[in-house]
């Protein structure tokens, strides 16, 4: 039977460098038409994962005994996947939108990125580290980050090299995940490579994947909570391993 979210507090968590406005915008319709609560708390990037994580426990513990559906945006959605296997009978379902990497970073384009980044601002500064992102990025991705950068400094460099270092949930890990898990991957995102979706559908016992495009994303970012949703309710198909487009 498909999750059911409506009247459940769905905590969605940014991806490194975005906000809450932009994971909020990316989910919250979707997650309304279904009667879900949406919580999209703000990125703290002094303490980036701790933050997150306490977050997580400050509103499971506020909305107790009832459980809570998790998810979020790139290393969002890896602490979210996180949290969920630590908290085994609190979480109802988590949704995972372009998901970054597996366990170690390693050599992982999002962590290289970061890392880069993390370079360029110190380096920099963050009006020019702004300007040769514009210069490189997508217009739509762009103007999110030029936006979202802004209110993290001075403390950004610190929170990307700390997202760098982030160890995400192995696949072993995700093999123990019980409730369904719904992911988006895009599937001409060198950053989030695709392979990462199907790694983390095909580790996991009830899951599914969707894909789309960066352009899709750009023209709607809401594209990403509509699609997250549909595979969260097929993640209980026994053709879920598909991996719908």
């Amino acid at each position: 039977m498909a999750v059911n979210l409506r009247g459940v507090t769905t905590v969605l968590l940014p991806g490194t460098g975005s906000d809450d406005d932009f994971v909020y915008r990316a989910f919250a319709p979707a997650l309304h038409e279904v009667g879900a609560a949406v919580v999209t708390p703000s990125p703290q990037p002094h303490r980036l994962i701790a933050g997150y994580r306490d977050e997580l426990d400050n509103i499971a513990r506020a909305v107790r005994p009832e459980p809570i559906a998790v998810g979020g945006v790139s290393i969002g959605a890896a602490v979210a996947a996180e949290w969920a296997l630590a908290h085994p009978g609190g979480v109802i379902a988590v949704l995972a939108a372009l998901p970054a990497w597996t366990g170690e970073p390693d050599a992982a384009p999002a962590a290289l990125a970061a890392r880069y980044s993390a370079q360029l601002l110190r380096r920099d500064g963050l009006v020019s580290a702004t300007a040769q992102m514009q210069a490189t990025s997508p217009r739509w991705l762009a103007d999110e980050l030029a936006r979202s950068w802004l209110p993290q400094w001075p403390a950004l460099p610190d929170a990307m090299d700390e997202a760098a270092h982030y160890v995400a949930p192995t696949t072993g890990q995700l093999e123990g995940l019980a409730v369904p898990l719904g992911v988006v991957s895009a599937t001409d995102d060198s950053v989030h490579p695709v392979e990462v979706g199907v790694e983390w559908v095909s580790a996991t016992p009830r899951s599914s994947l969707r894909t789309v495009t960066l352009d899709e994303i750009g023209a709607d970012p809401s594209v990403l909570g509509r699609q997250c949703l549909a595979a969260l309710h097929e993640a209980d198909d026994p053709a879920r391993r598909h991996f719908r487009g």
